[in-house]
């Protein structure tokens, strides 16, 4: 998600949302809806091709549980998009879920620097979210780092801005994190 025209726009707009302007609400969701959409098709584009659910779904899922977050003083775009990642990837998780999607996949997981953000099909979600929920109890911080870049697609510069830390602290935190889901993705699937 690179800066785009109207990213200034998007965080003065999510302020007065933050402050209570639901009419700012309404001029948001065209300014996002366009991002969110790509976002989740890009998800569902890694997806076993019998995935029956549909990026529109998916988007208008996320819209759902995003204005219904109570409290949230958002930081800016970078932030809201964080979060949407967050939101789309418990949909998908517990969509599978509900699917009963137990199978592992494969024992690669290319996290690539600038790879789009979403898992490739031979990493099972699943896996991945636990490995994640496990890597968020170690370091928490390096969990969002693989949030913010893998699923929300940010870059370095929006991810270290977005958790207050500079670029080399977060291409540090990425490629640990990248190291430690290989190794326990790997290692689940081996056993």
């Amino acid at each position: 998600m690179s800066s785009t025209p109207h990213a200034h726009g998007v965080t003065e707009l999510l302020t007065e949302w933050s402050n209570g302007d639901r009419g700012a609400l309404e001029k948001l969701v065209p300014l996002v809806y366009s991002e969110l959409k790509k976002l989740a098709r890009v998800y569902l584009s890694r997806e076993r091709r019998e995935h029956t659910l549909q990026a529109t779904a998916l988007v208008n899922e996320a819209y759902l549980r995003l204005v219904n977050q109570r409290d949230v003083e958002w930081q800016g775009r970078a932030h809201f998009f964080g979060i949407a990642a967050q939101v789309m990837r418990r949909i998908l998780v517990d969509h599978a879920r509900s699917r009963g999607a137990a199978k592992r996949g494969g024992d690669k997981l290319p996290l690539e620097e600038g790879a789009a953000a979403v898992p490739p099909p031979d990493v099972e979600l699943l896996a991945l979210d636990e490995a994640l929920t496990r890597l968020e109890a170690l370091d928490p911080q390096q969990s969002r780092v693989v949030e913010y870049r893998f699923f929300g697609g940010l870059g370095i510069e929006e991810t270290a801005k977005l958790l207050n830390v500079s670029p080399a602290t977060v291409k540090r935190e990425w490629a640990m994190a990248k190291a430690w889901l290989h190794r326990e993705i790997r290692g689940r699937s081996d056993a």
